[in-house]
């Protein structure tokens, strides 16, 4: 894991990690670099990481600072051991059916819905958000298990008639409380992959809260099934990152990925 900066949630997002990395097994290795490392020195880190036999998979934590391109940064992580899945050429192959290390988060949230809903063939699947870290690779998931898949955005003209129409709806805008009861399905399945903090005078002066993009109170009253948060994509989450490190750990030293991954 490679860390550059303070960034408060970053810190408690490598921390976790870490922590999850260990009680599993793994070996866990950080490199935490100072707010103002340039971009060629991280390039040459991951070069190094790219190099060493003894690393399985290599996570670049986002953000990174602005003196950094994010993007040249993740196209030269070594793709076998892009275990974040976010490498174009993963994008690649998981766009064409291909072996790939998929993203955490959407394959976290595939499992979730294959565990409430067991086959999803047919179902009509809306996912509101289209980034390349969630919403892209959540459709090509989705597309692959059959789903009859909708992409809705900030452009998408009437979006909560959009909404009503999903047997699974998945929500990765970033914005707090923003689907709202009214527009769920009766019965439908909810994934809330938001995180946003928000204040929470409640429980004093400067404090907050974390809250989904959902608004949970009113949509749990209408949804036959919904993941909180926090406690429900989150987890699932560093799940996936291990379960992928496993896979890529296998493939390179070419070994049988486990069945049960």
């Amino acid at each position: 894991m490679v860390l550059v900066g303070d960034d408060p949630a970053s810190q408690v997002y490598v921390r976790n990690k870490a922590a999850q990395t260990a009680e599993a097994g793994m070996r866990s290795i950080e490199h935490r670099l100072p707010a103002d490392t340039g971009q060629d020195a991280l390039l040459a880190l991951i070069a190094d990481l790219n190099a060493d036999d003894a690393v399985d998979g290599i996570l670049v934590q986002l953000p990174l600072p602005p003196q950094i391109d994010a993007q040249a940064v993740l196209d030269a992580v070594d793709p076998a051991k892009d275990v974040d899945g976010f490498h174009v050429v993963n994008a690649g192959r998981l766009a064409t059916g291909g072996a790939a290390l998929v993203p955490c988060t959407p394959l976290g949230c595939l499992l979730l819905l294959k565990d409430a809903l067991g086959d999803l063939s047919g179902l009509h699947a809306v996912v509101v958000g289209r980034s390349n870290i969630v919403g892209k690779p959540m459709a090509q998931l989705l597309l692959a298990a059959n789903c009859t898949v909708t992409i809705a955005h900030s452009r998408t003209r009437d979006l909560a008639a959009v909404c009503r129409q999903a047997d699974i709806l998945v929500a990765a805008v970033g914005r707090p409380g923003m689907v709202r009861g009214d527009w769920i399905k009766p019965g439908a399945t909810v994934i809330d992959v938001g995180i946003n903090r928000v204040p929470a005078p409640d429980k004093g002066e400067g404090k907050t809260r974390l809250v989904g993009d959902v608004a949970y109170a009113e949509a749990a009253a209408v949804a036959g099934a919904i993941t909180p948060v926090p406690g429900g994509v989150g987890p699932m989450t560093i799940a996936v990152l291990l379960r992928n490190t496993v896979e890529a750990a296998c493939r390179r030293r070419r070994l049988a990925v486990p069945e049960a991954l």
